[in-house]
């Protein structure tokens, strides 16, 4: 009889029982079987009223995820997910259950959205700041209606009036929010509210509140809280949670009943006293038993598991062929990197040592973690980069695969990863290295060696990471793409792949991956990753990170179109010649990074752009905003 089945037997008495228990738990157990969740060890816990996705629709319900004015959240690798059905992904970086508020970071510029939707509420009501948004249940929010004037004017300091939008504003019409309690005949007449898509009625405009609802201080202006939304910064907004509030600050915890099909404060400060049930001989022996047969067959289960996973990955190297990188022993890779004493690196899938092959030619060594997926990172590594030689691309020497330890051998880059360089404090870089002549050179690199992966293979390689860590540099500081544990290889006539989750690293993931609505994922999402990167070459600076509370945190293709455009210097580049190979270098990444896949330029374009003079270059439109009739010409 096999193992298996005698587990089975075993459990077939406890059936009836796990069942009862599963479904009979009264309030006091609610945190033991609906404990608070987190997306990583330093985000923010997650509990009642709030919700993390689960698969298991069941839990979900009893937890009180199916009522309505429960938000939901998702995970994104270690961050933190509010999907707003209008303004799109928030990352959460902070939640305080004792004043019903919560900080967020947009992850798509709240301007473009505002600029893509004009109308984001339908809702006929009147203005009050206690009303719960339908389609974000529970915020806090303040109805304003968007107008537009043929004549830009100063609106006076008392007013209900923000503007004017600079991202939906032009030379000849100019956008102002204006709050839903003011009188509109203080208005300029020229002034005309916004109609609906389907031309009924004025669009209305949810701004979330940023003061508490339940203090005594002077609220936030109607201004202050429209310009906040539109910052792109971190900002801070409340849910309507009066009675969830009360009970966390009185040191309880807000609960849900399944049973009475509303919420409860439990009390304690852990939340609840969770019952004491009487230790009798059978309970125990009971306990004994299920402890025995989930231990066996967990044990089993992930024997299998692993055997599965080891399959998998034979199976796959039986059918890559002879052609593949040397394949090496676990002992000969200890060996090769002396038993893994010197680490110059952790990835995303594992960390790097440094190593030496037998005929003394220096590698890194990357030792895969075991919970990198199912073998999915080794076979995507070995699939994409095993039979690639380009020279702007890190070859890969060879791989060890044994149990369930793997690893991948890479030639060694001594000068690291781009990272390194680009956002070094020490200006001598800048002025003796990384000089204009040379970002292009790294530019241009980088470029043709993505121009191989999307049209040099048999199949297209779509990347889904470039960043500037996974670009490595060699003793003559020529670039080279690494880190291919994410990419995906499709037919190289086809436009449009399938993801089941977004990849990358925030910052460079393309709109398409968050929101199928900006397009279809395809080879322009890589395009809009490198426009990222170089981006960050010419300026110095990474990415906006809303985290830093900084005058200087400003988007960064907005204040790098603004420096372009006005023919302001981004670096320490003197002469002319230098400025002209920046601008150039600047004005390539702004098509790039184009919100609209269709109007991104291919990697090939990009080489002949980087190539060219900069007088045959047109000035993109503002890649912060996308226009359905620009198109790359």
């Amino acid at each position: 009889m096999s193992k298996l089945l005698v587990i089975a037997l075993l459990l077939l008495p406890l059936i009836n029982h796990g069942i009862y228990l599963a479904t009979a738990w009264d309030d006091q157990d609610f945190f033991k079987y609906c404990p608070p969740s987190q997306c990583s060890q330093h985000g923010p816990e997650i509990r009642y009223p709030f919700c993390l996705e689960s698969s298991n629709k069941s839990s979900s319900s009893s937890c009180g995820c199916a009522v309505r004015s429960i938000r939901k959240l998702t995970c994104s690798g270690q961050d933190t997910i509010l999907v707003h059905p209008v303004l799109g992904p928030y990352s959460v970086s902070a939640i305080d259950y004792r004043h019903s508020s919560m900080k967020l970071i947009p992850l798509v510029d709240p301007c473009f959205v505002l600029q893509q939707k004009l109308v984001i509420s339908r809702s006929s009501s009147s203005p009050r700041a206690d009303v719960i948004n339908d389609e974000m249940p529970g915020l806090y929010r303040w109805n304003s209606t968007l107008v537009r004037c043929s004549r830009e004017f100063a609106p006076g300091a008392a007013d209900g009036i923000a503007g004017p939008v600079s991202c939906l504003s032009n030379t000849t019409h100019f956008f102002y929010l204006v709050d839903g309690y003011e009188d509109m005949s203080i208005l300029p007449l020229d002034c005309k509210v916004v109609p609906l898509s389907d031309g009924v009625g004025g669009g209305l405009i949810p701004i979330y509140m940023f003061d508490d609802p339940m203090s005594d201080n002077l609220p936030v202006s109607f201004k202050e809280r429209t310009e906040r939304i539109l910052s792109f910064a971190e900002t801070t907004v409340y849910w309507y949670g009066y009675y969830c509030a009360r009970c966390e600050r009185s040191g309880g915890r807000c609960a849900f009943s399944s049973q009475r099909d509303r919420r409860f404060c439990m009390p304690g400060p852990h939340g609840s006293r969770i019952k004491v049930i009487a230790a009798t001989s059978s309970v125990a022996a009971f306990v004994v038993l299920l402890v025995t047969v989930a231990t066996v067959l967990y044990l089993s289960l992930k024997t299998r598991y692993n055997a599965e996973i080891h399959l998998k990955v034979e199976m796959f190297l039986k059918t890559y062929g002879t052609s593949k990188p040397t394949r090496y022993t676990f002992s000969e890779v200890k060996q090769m990197a002396r038993r893994f004493k010197e680490k110059v690196g952790q990835g995303g899938f594992g960390s790097v040592y440094k190593g030496e092959l037998p005929n003394g030619v220096p590698v890194a060594v990357k030792m895969l973690e075991n919970s990198t997926g199912e073998g999915e990172v080794f076979i995507n590594e070995v699939a994409t980069i095993g039979l690639i030689h380009h020279a702007n691309i890190v070859r890969l020497l060879g791989f060890c695969s044994e149990g369930m330890r793997r690893a991948l051998i890479y030639e060694f880059m001594p000068n690291e990863s781009l990272e390194k360089y680009i956002f070094s404090d020490d200006s001598n870089i800048f002025q003796n290295l990384l000089v204009p002549d040379k970002l292009l050179d790294i530019a241009l690199g980088i470029a043709r060696g993505m121009e191989y992966l999307h049209q040099g293979c048999n199949q297209r390689i779509l990347h889904f990471d470039i960043k500037p860590q996974n670009i490595l540099l060699d003793y003559n500081f020529n670039p080279k793409i690494s880190d291919f544990g994410l990419a995906k290889l499709c037919a190289r006539d086809q436009s449009i792949v399938t993801l089941t989750a977004a990849r990358g690293t925030m910052g460079y993931i393309a709109p398409e991956l968050y929101s199928r609505n900006f397009g279809g994922v395809s080879y322009k999402s890589d395009v809009y990753s490198f426009g990222m990167l170089v981006l960050e070459m010419v300026s110095g600076r990474r990415n906006a990170d809303p985290r830093i509370g900084s005058q200087d945190n400003v988007y960064l293709p907005e204040w790098i179109y603004e420096k372009v455009i006005n023919g302001l210097a981004l670096t320490l580049e003197t002469t002319q010649e230098e400025k002209e190979k920046v601008r150039q270098l600047a004005i390539v990444a702004l098509w790039c990074i184009q919100w609209n896949p269709r109007n991104r330029p291919s990697m090939t374009k990009v080489v002949n752009m980087l190539t060219g003079r900069l007088q045959s270059l047109q000035m993109p439109p503002k890649p912060f905003v996308s226009y359905e009739n620009e198109l790359m010409p």
